[in-house]
């Protein structure tokens, strides 16, 4: 095992970049960057303003040479491209269309949205994470639904042996042992939060329609977040979602795909594109495992019977605002990115299902930090710990 291999994915050296890669990026030397006397002395707002300006401008004026290029010569050629679905191709959602789906759908409650959040208390001897699930609709809350998860430090023991605290203080002190640690908190904070919002929209919603969050086949659910479990567990609630429901849309206010975010920004208000299924993506998960792991099987069946069903898009309602990524039904492709839009335009100043956002926002009101937070200190200080195993908050990212 190499020191890599210890490591969290972001501190693995073995993708590190070239002083020439930095110079291309950046348009100087990293040696020259590194030296102080290039920096500025305090901050001149005159100076950064003009800097910014000029930087942003050429930038800004670059993207849009080639947005025109790309509407001319490259969206024509979306539908009917070699490899692509049949459904592929570049559309309009007409004003009228997204109103009718205002008055029949999404005002009645017949559209409900499904966010959740988690956070988390670490400490010595425990570590907590409360997960949190909100489901709404236009005509109020379908559901909250929520899940505390403690991982214990120290099993308990009945012995008092010098073992039993030098075991304790070895295993605090172990690298491999923090990184296992990370993982499970990862799993707890991620990977059973997103599988929570996928098996609520899918068991707990009995809407038409159904808005989610992100991609429906999102990474820590197709790797199982290392356990078969979930995996296991993850792949039927998705089976349900594409299978059964099928009348869902998922929305992303990430730019994962910035070869097709860069696309959309050629759309005019109103469009759409509906570009591939998601069997390409997911096929990049597996390619590295090895044959003997137990997830290979399971995964590889649902790439193959499964992800070809579901599309993934780019829509744009409005030309002062970013394009945002869609995955639906190729069965209900056309409906799903109304539904998105027509949501979306509800607040056109931010473009993104205003249902996910009040969705987030009963999250945080629920089930968000301030109030977990408060619990945690109060049951310390009830079982006699007061502040002792209370650490400041990280402040530097």
């Amino acid at each position: 095992m190499t020191m890599a291999d210890d490591l969290p994915p972001d501190e693995d050296d073995s993708n590190l970049l070239g002083d020439q890669d930095f110079k291309a990026a950046f348009g100087e030397d990293l040696a020259q960057t590194l030296k102080l006397e290039t920096w500025s002395s305090g901050v001149d707002p005159k100076e950064i303003m003009a800097r910014f300006q000029r930087e942003i401008s050429t930038a800004v004026q670059r993207e849009d040479r080639v947005r025109a290029l790309i509407r001319e010569k490259l969206l024509p050629r979306i539908a009917g491209r070699k490899h692509g679905p049949a459904e592929a191709g570049v559309f309009r959602a007409l004003p009228g269309e997204l109103s009718t789906i205002h008055e029949g759908l999404l005002f009645p409650g017949n559209v409900i949205a499904v966010l959740g959040t988690a956070v988390s208390h670490q400490s010595l001897p425990l570590s907590i994470t409360q997960i949190g699930v909100a489901a709404v609709g236009y005509h109020g809350s379908a559901g909250t639904f929520s899940q505390n998860l403690f991982r214990k430090e120290l099993a308990a023991k009945d012995t008092n042996s010098l073992q039993e605290a030098v075991d304790c203080i070895a295993n605090r002190h172990n690298t491999k042992a923090a990184i296992h640690r990370e993982i499970l908190s990862r799993l707890a904070q991620r990977g059973i939060r997103t599988y929570a919002e996928r098996a609520v929209l899918v068991d707990k919603v009995t809407a038409e329609w159904r808005i989610g969050h992100g991609n429906p086949f999102a990474h820590e659910l197709l790797t199982g977040s290392g356990h078969v479990g979930l995996l296991k567990a993850s792949l039927q609630v998705l089976e349900r979602l594409v299978r059964v429901q099928q009348k869902f849309v998922f929305v992303s206010n990430a730019q994962p795909e910035q070869g097709l975010m860069t696309l959309g920004l050629a759309l005019d208000a109103g469009e759409y594109i509906v570009f591939e299924n998601l069997e390409r993506q997911t096929k990049n998960l597996f390619r590295s495992w090895k044959e003997t792991d137990p997830r290979l099987p399971l995964t590889r069946r649902f790439v193959h019977t499964i992800c070809p069903d579901v599309l993934l898009g780019v829509f744009r309602v409005s030309n002062r605002t970013a394009p945002r990524l869609f995955y639906a039904h190729r069965e209900h492709v056309h409906m799903a990115a109304r539904v998105a839009m027509a949501d979306s335009i509800v607040r056109v100043e931010k473009s993104y299902p205003l249902l996910l956002d009040v969705a987030e926002l009963t999250c945080r009101s629920k089930f968000g930090e301030d109030g977990f937070e408060g619990f945690v200190q109060d049951a310390y200080a009830q079982a006699g710990a007061h502040l002792q195993y209370l650490l400041e908050r990280e402040s530097r990212r």
